[in-house]
């Protein structure tokens, strides 16, 4: 590729404030950069070294919505859909490449067409007006549960080193996460899985999940552990909540709920199900913690 500086950021994904929510890298490639030998782009996300590196080409298109073709890695592979990723991406472009009219934009990947919308803030009483916070919500497909086989289920418990298990699905999505639902979103909370067992399960990772306390501000809590693909545990994942928000949606009988991602970083995430269409409707907000420019 042609040696040139590429702009880039780093974005803190579904947080309010800086060092939490979910960090991701995001590049912004031009024309010059478009066939960018994919070994490349690769070694720039292990040298991010975050849970995902986000990529951007701008398509020349006369449509009413700014189009970008968008990939994700992490450090160690490329991957078919990622949320906070792609709210990190939507965030960059609204703050900093696209005018202030613009209010969506689509992304082409590997999931087919998504798309970034600008929102009003989704709470009413944090005190500040929606106008002011930028809030962005993405258009993401509806993922199905399967049931999971007996015997893998019994050793589920031993996995999350003696969690109550309540039950345990497998999501129908290319790589197939596991979906663990505990007791309660306290024991989510406080969970410290055998990674080693994780890897070893045939999911790409293992999504925990449970009900949230009697009078939070929450429906459901849940955490992520990913060790194949480099990520021991995902801060927060946007991807996640297109099985979990179905998932507690039906058992709580809700269209709209609050998710809670009980990472050391932690995160929030506004969800709204679309189940006409099978889509799932995800917004949160995002940071921008750093920027510079990358050698190619």
């Amino acid at each position: 590729m042609a040696k040139n500086t590429i702009q880039y950021a780093v974005v803190d994904a579904f947080a309010a404030e800086p060092f939490k929510g979910n960090p991701a890298a995001v590049c912004l490639l031009d024309d010059a950069d478009a066939d960018a030998d994919d070994r490349w782009l690769q070694s720039v996300a292990a040298e991010f070294n975050l849970s995902e590196t986000a990529y951007l080409i701008r398509y020349s298109s006369s449509a009413a919505a700014a189009r970008f073709r968008l990939r994700w890695f992490t450090p160690v592979a490329e991957v078919d859909l990622c949320g906070h990723a792609t709210l990190a991406s939507a965030h960059f472009l609204f703050t900093t490449v696209l005018e202030k009219k613009d209010s969506m934009v689509e992304f082409v990947t590997r999931s087919g067409v998504l798309t970034a919308r600008k929102v009003p803030s989704p709470v009413s009483n944090n005190g500040v007006s929606g106008e002011k916070k930028l809030f962005v919500e993405l258009d993401f497909p509806m993922v199905d549960l399967a049931e999971y086989s007996s015997a893998e289920t019994a050793t589920m418990a031993d996995t999350l080193n003696g969690a109550g298990v309540i039950s345990v699905w497998k999501s129908t999505a290319a790589g197939g996460d596991i979906i663990v639902e505990l007791s309660s979103g306290q024991e989510v909370a406080d969970i410290i899985p055998n990674l080693d067992e994780i890897r070893k399960c045939d999911g790409r990772g293992v999504i925990v999940t449970g009900p949230a306390p009697a009078g939070s501000d929450y429906d459901f809590f849940s955490r992520f552990f990913c060790p194949k693909f480099g990520i021991d545990e995902d801060p927060v994942c946007g991807s996640a909540h297109c099985v979990l928000a179905p998932y507690w949606g039906g058992k709580l009988g809700k269209q709209k709920l609050t998710a809670f991602q009980a990472s050391p970083r932690s995160g929030t995430l506004y969800l709204e199900l679309d189940g006409e269409n099978k889509r799932v409707r995800i917004q949160g907000e995002a940071v921008t913690v750093m920027t510079g420019t990358l050698l190619a």
